[in-house]
């Protein structure tokens, strides 16, 4: 016999398992028509209300008057403000250098060539740069209160240094939570299963309302800072658990095999235990991450303005027809790219330890 003759077949080309799966039964036709008569109902009067009765330019309010579509000229018009709030307009070139900073930052970041240590430096530089641009008040900037930032520099702000924050604790909480002293491990359940047991609307009012009870005013934080590390914490407690599952997952020979080549504690896992388990739970950590992305717009409830509340205060003017639909539409997009970017990210990665394992 051959060695032709015992080899397995080749799969089908994913063009003709594509073929078969709609229309290989009758079941299957059937199916498929109704799925594209469902979504040609739909994306007809989508596409004629966002793109071909919309109107765009001039962007003024007499342009959305007598007009049956979408009327972006209103987000074209007010994209300075739904973006950025309230900073003051001759000022807003710095939360767009923000931006721009903090996302490129995230894409380079993105990059396995560019883990390495000096990321971390750049991080650590970068923020309390970002931050000291925002506020201003030296160089001839002039001073912006925390009250007056908004839009998509507080919610990246928020989102890079909570989760940038969280991550380290996470791992130190679920390490914490599996040692084998009794105090470090009763305190690391308590903080954990005390802040999960908590919504975070709630942590978000003790931080914003009680805390200014409880401090004199000379050691209260700024509100935004209180809502930050309020998103921290919150956000390490669920990521510890998260991780806490990975580590969990690990066999016992992987811990003998370090202990057999004089690994301590800390160097097993650094190298051996905590990067395999973080690799397992890679889309339970994308999951979690995704979610507190989008938390961030709960820190509308103590008077910070995100996206969405820069949105609704756009809303507001009483010369616009008010289009909250098209408003919403745009700010959705921002978050769907965000978050969507994040998510293949976590899926490229996944595929690269799988591949290196």
């Amino acid at each position: 016999m051959t060695d032709a003759a015992v080899l397995p077949p080749r799969p089908a080309a994913r063009s003709t398992r594509l073929v078969r799966g709609l229309f290989g039964s009758p079941l299957n036709v059937l199916l498929t028509l109704l799925v594209a008569w469902a979504v040609w109902s739909l994306a007809a009067p989508l596409l004629r209300w966002a793109v071909f009765d919309a109107v765009v330019l001039p962007a003024n309010p007499a342009a959305c008057r007598d007009v049956s579509g979408a009327c972006w000229s209103f987000v074209a018009a007010k994209s300075g403000q739904i973006l950025f709030g309230i900073y003051p307009i001759e000022e807003r070139w710095r939360p767009m250098l923000v931006c721009a900073v903090l996302l490129a930052l995230l894409g380079w970041s993105l990059r396995p060539a560019a883990w390495r240590p000096s990321l971390a430096i750049v991080w650590v530089v970068a923020l309390p740069g970002v931050l000291m641009l925002m506020f201003g008040g030296f160089g001839g900037l002039s001073f912006v209160a925390t009250t007056m930032w908004g839009g998509l520099p507080v919610t990246l702000i928020l989102t890079v240094t909570a989760i940038g924050g969280a991550f380290p604790l996470a791992m130190l909480l679920a390490l914490g939570r599996r040692s084998w002293l009794p105090a470090i491990r009763t305190l690391c359940v308590l903080f954990i299963e005390l802040t999960r047991a908590l919504p975070l609307l709630s942590i978000l009012f003790i931080a914003s309302i009680m805390l200014p009870l409880l401090l004199p005013e000379a050691l209260l934080p700024d509100k935004f800072f209180r809502a930050l590390i309020a998103l921290l914490l919150f956000a390490a407690a669920y990521l510890a658990e998260v991780i806490r599952g990975g580590l969990q997952a690990m066999p016992r020979g992987q811990y003998e095999a370090a202990e057999a080549l004089g690994l301590g504690y800390w160097r097993t896992q650094r190298h051996v235990i905590l990067p395999q388990a973080i690799a397992i739970v890679i889309p339970s950590l994308t999951s979690t991450i995704i979610v507190m992305i989008k938390n961030t717009s709960l820190v509308m409830v103590v008077g910070l303005f995100d996206l969405i509340s820069s949105g609704r205060a756009a809303l507001a003017d009483p010369e616009w027809s008010s289009p909250a639909l098209e408003t919403y539409a745009f700010i959705a997009a921002i978050y769907f790219a965000l978050c969507f970017g994040f998510g293949r990210f976590a899926q490229a990665l996944e595929s690269r330890s799988k591949d290196s394992s």
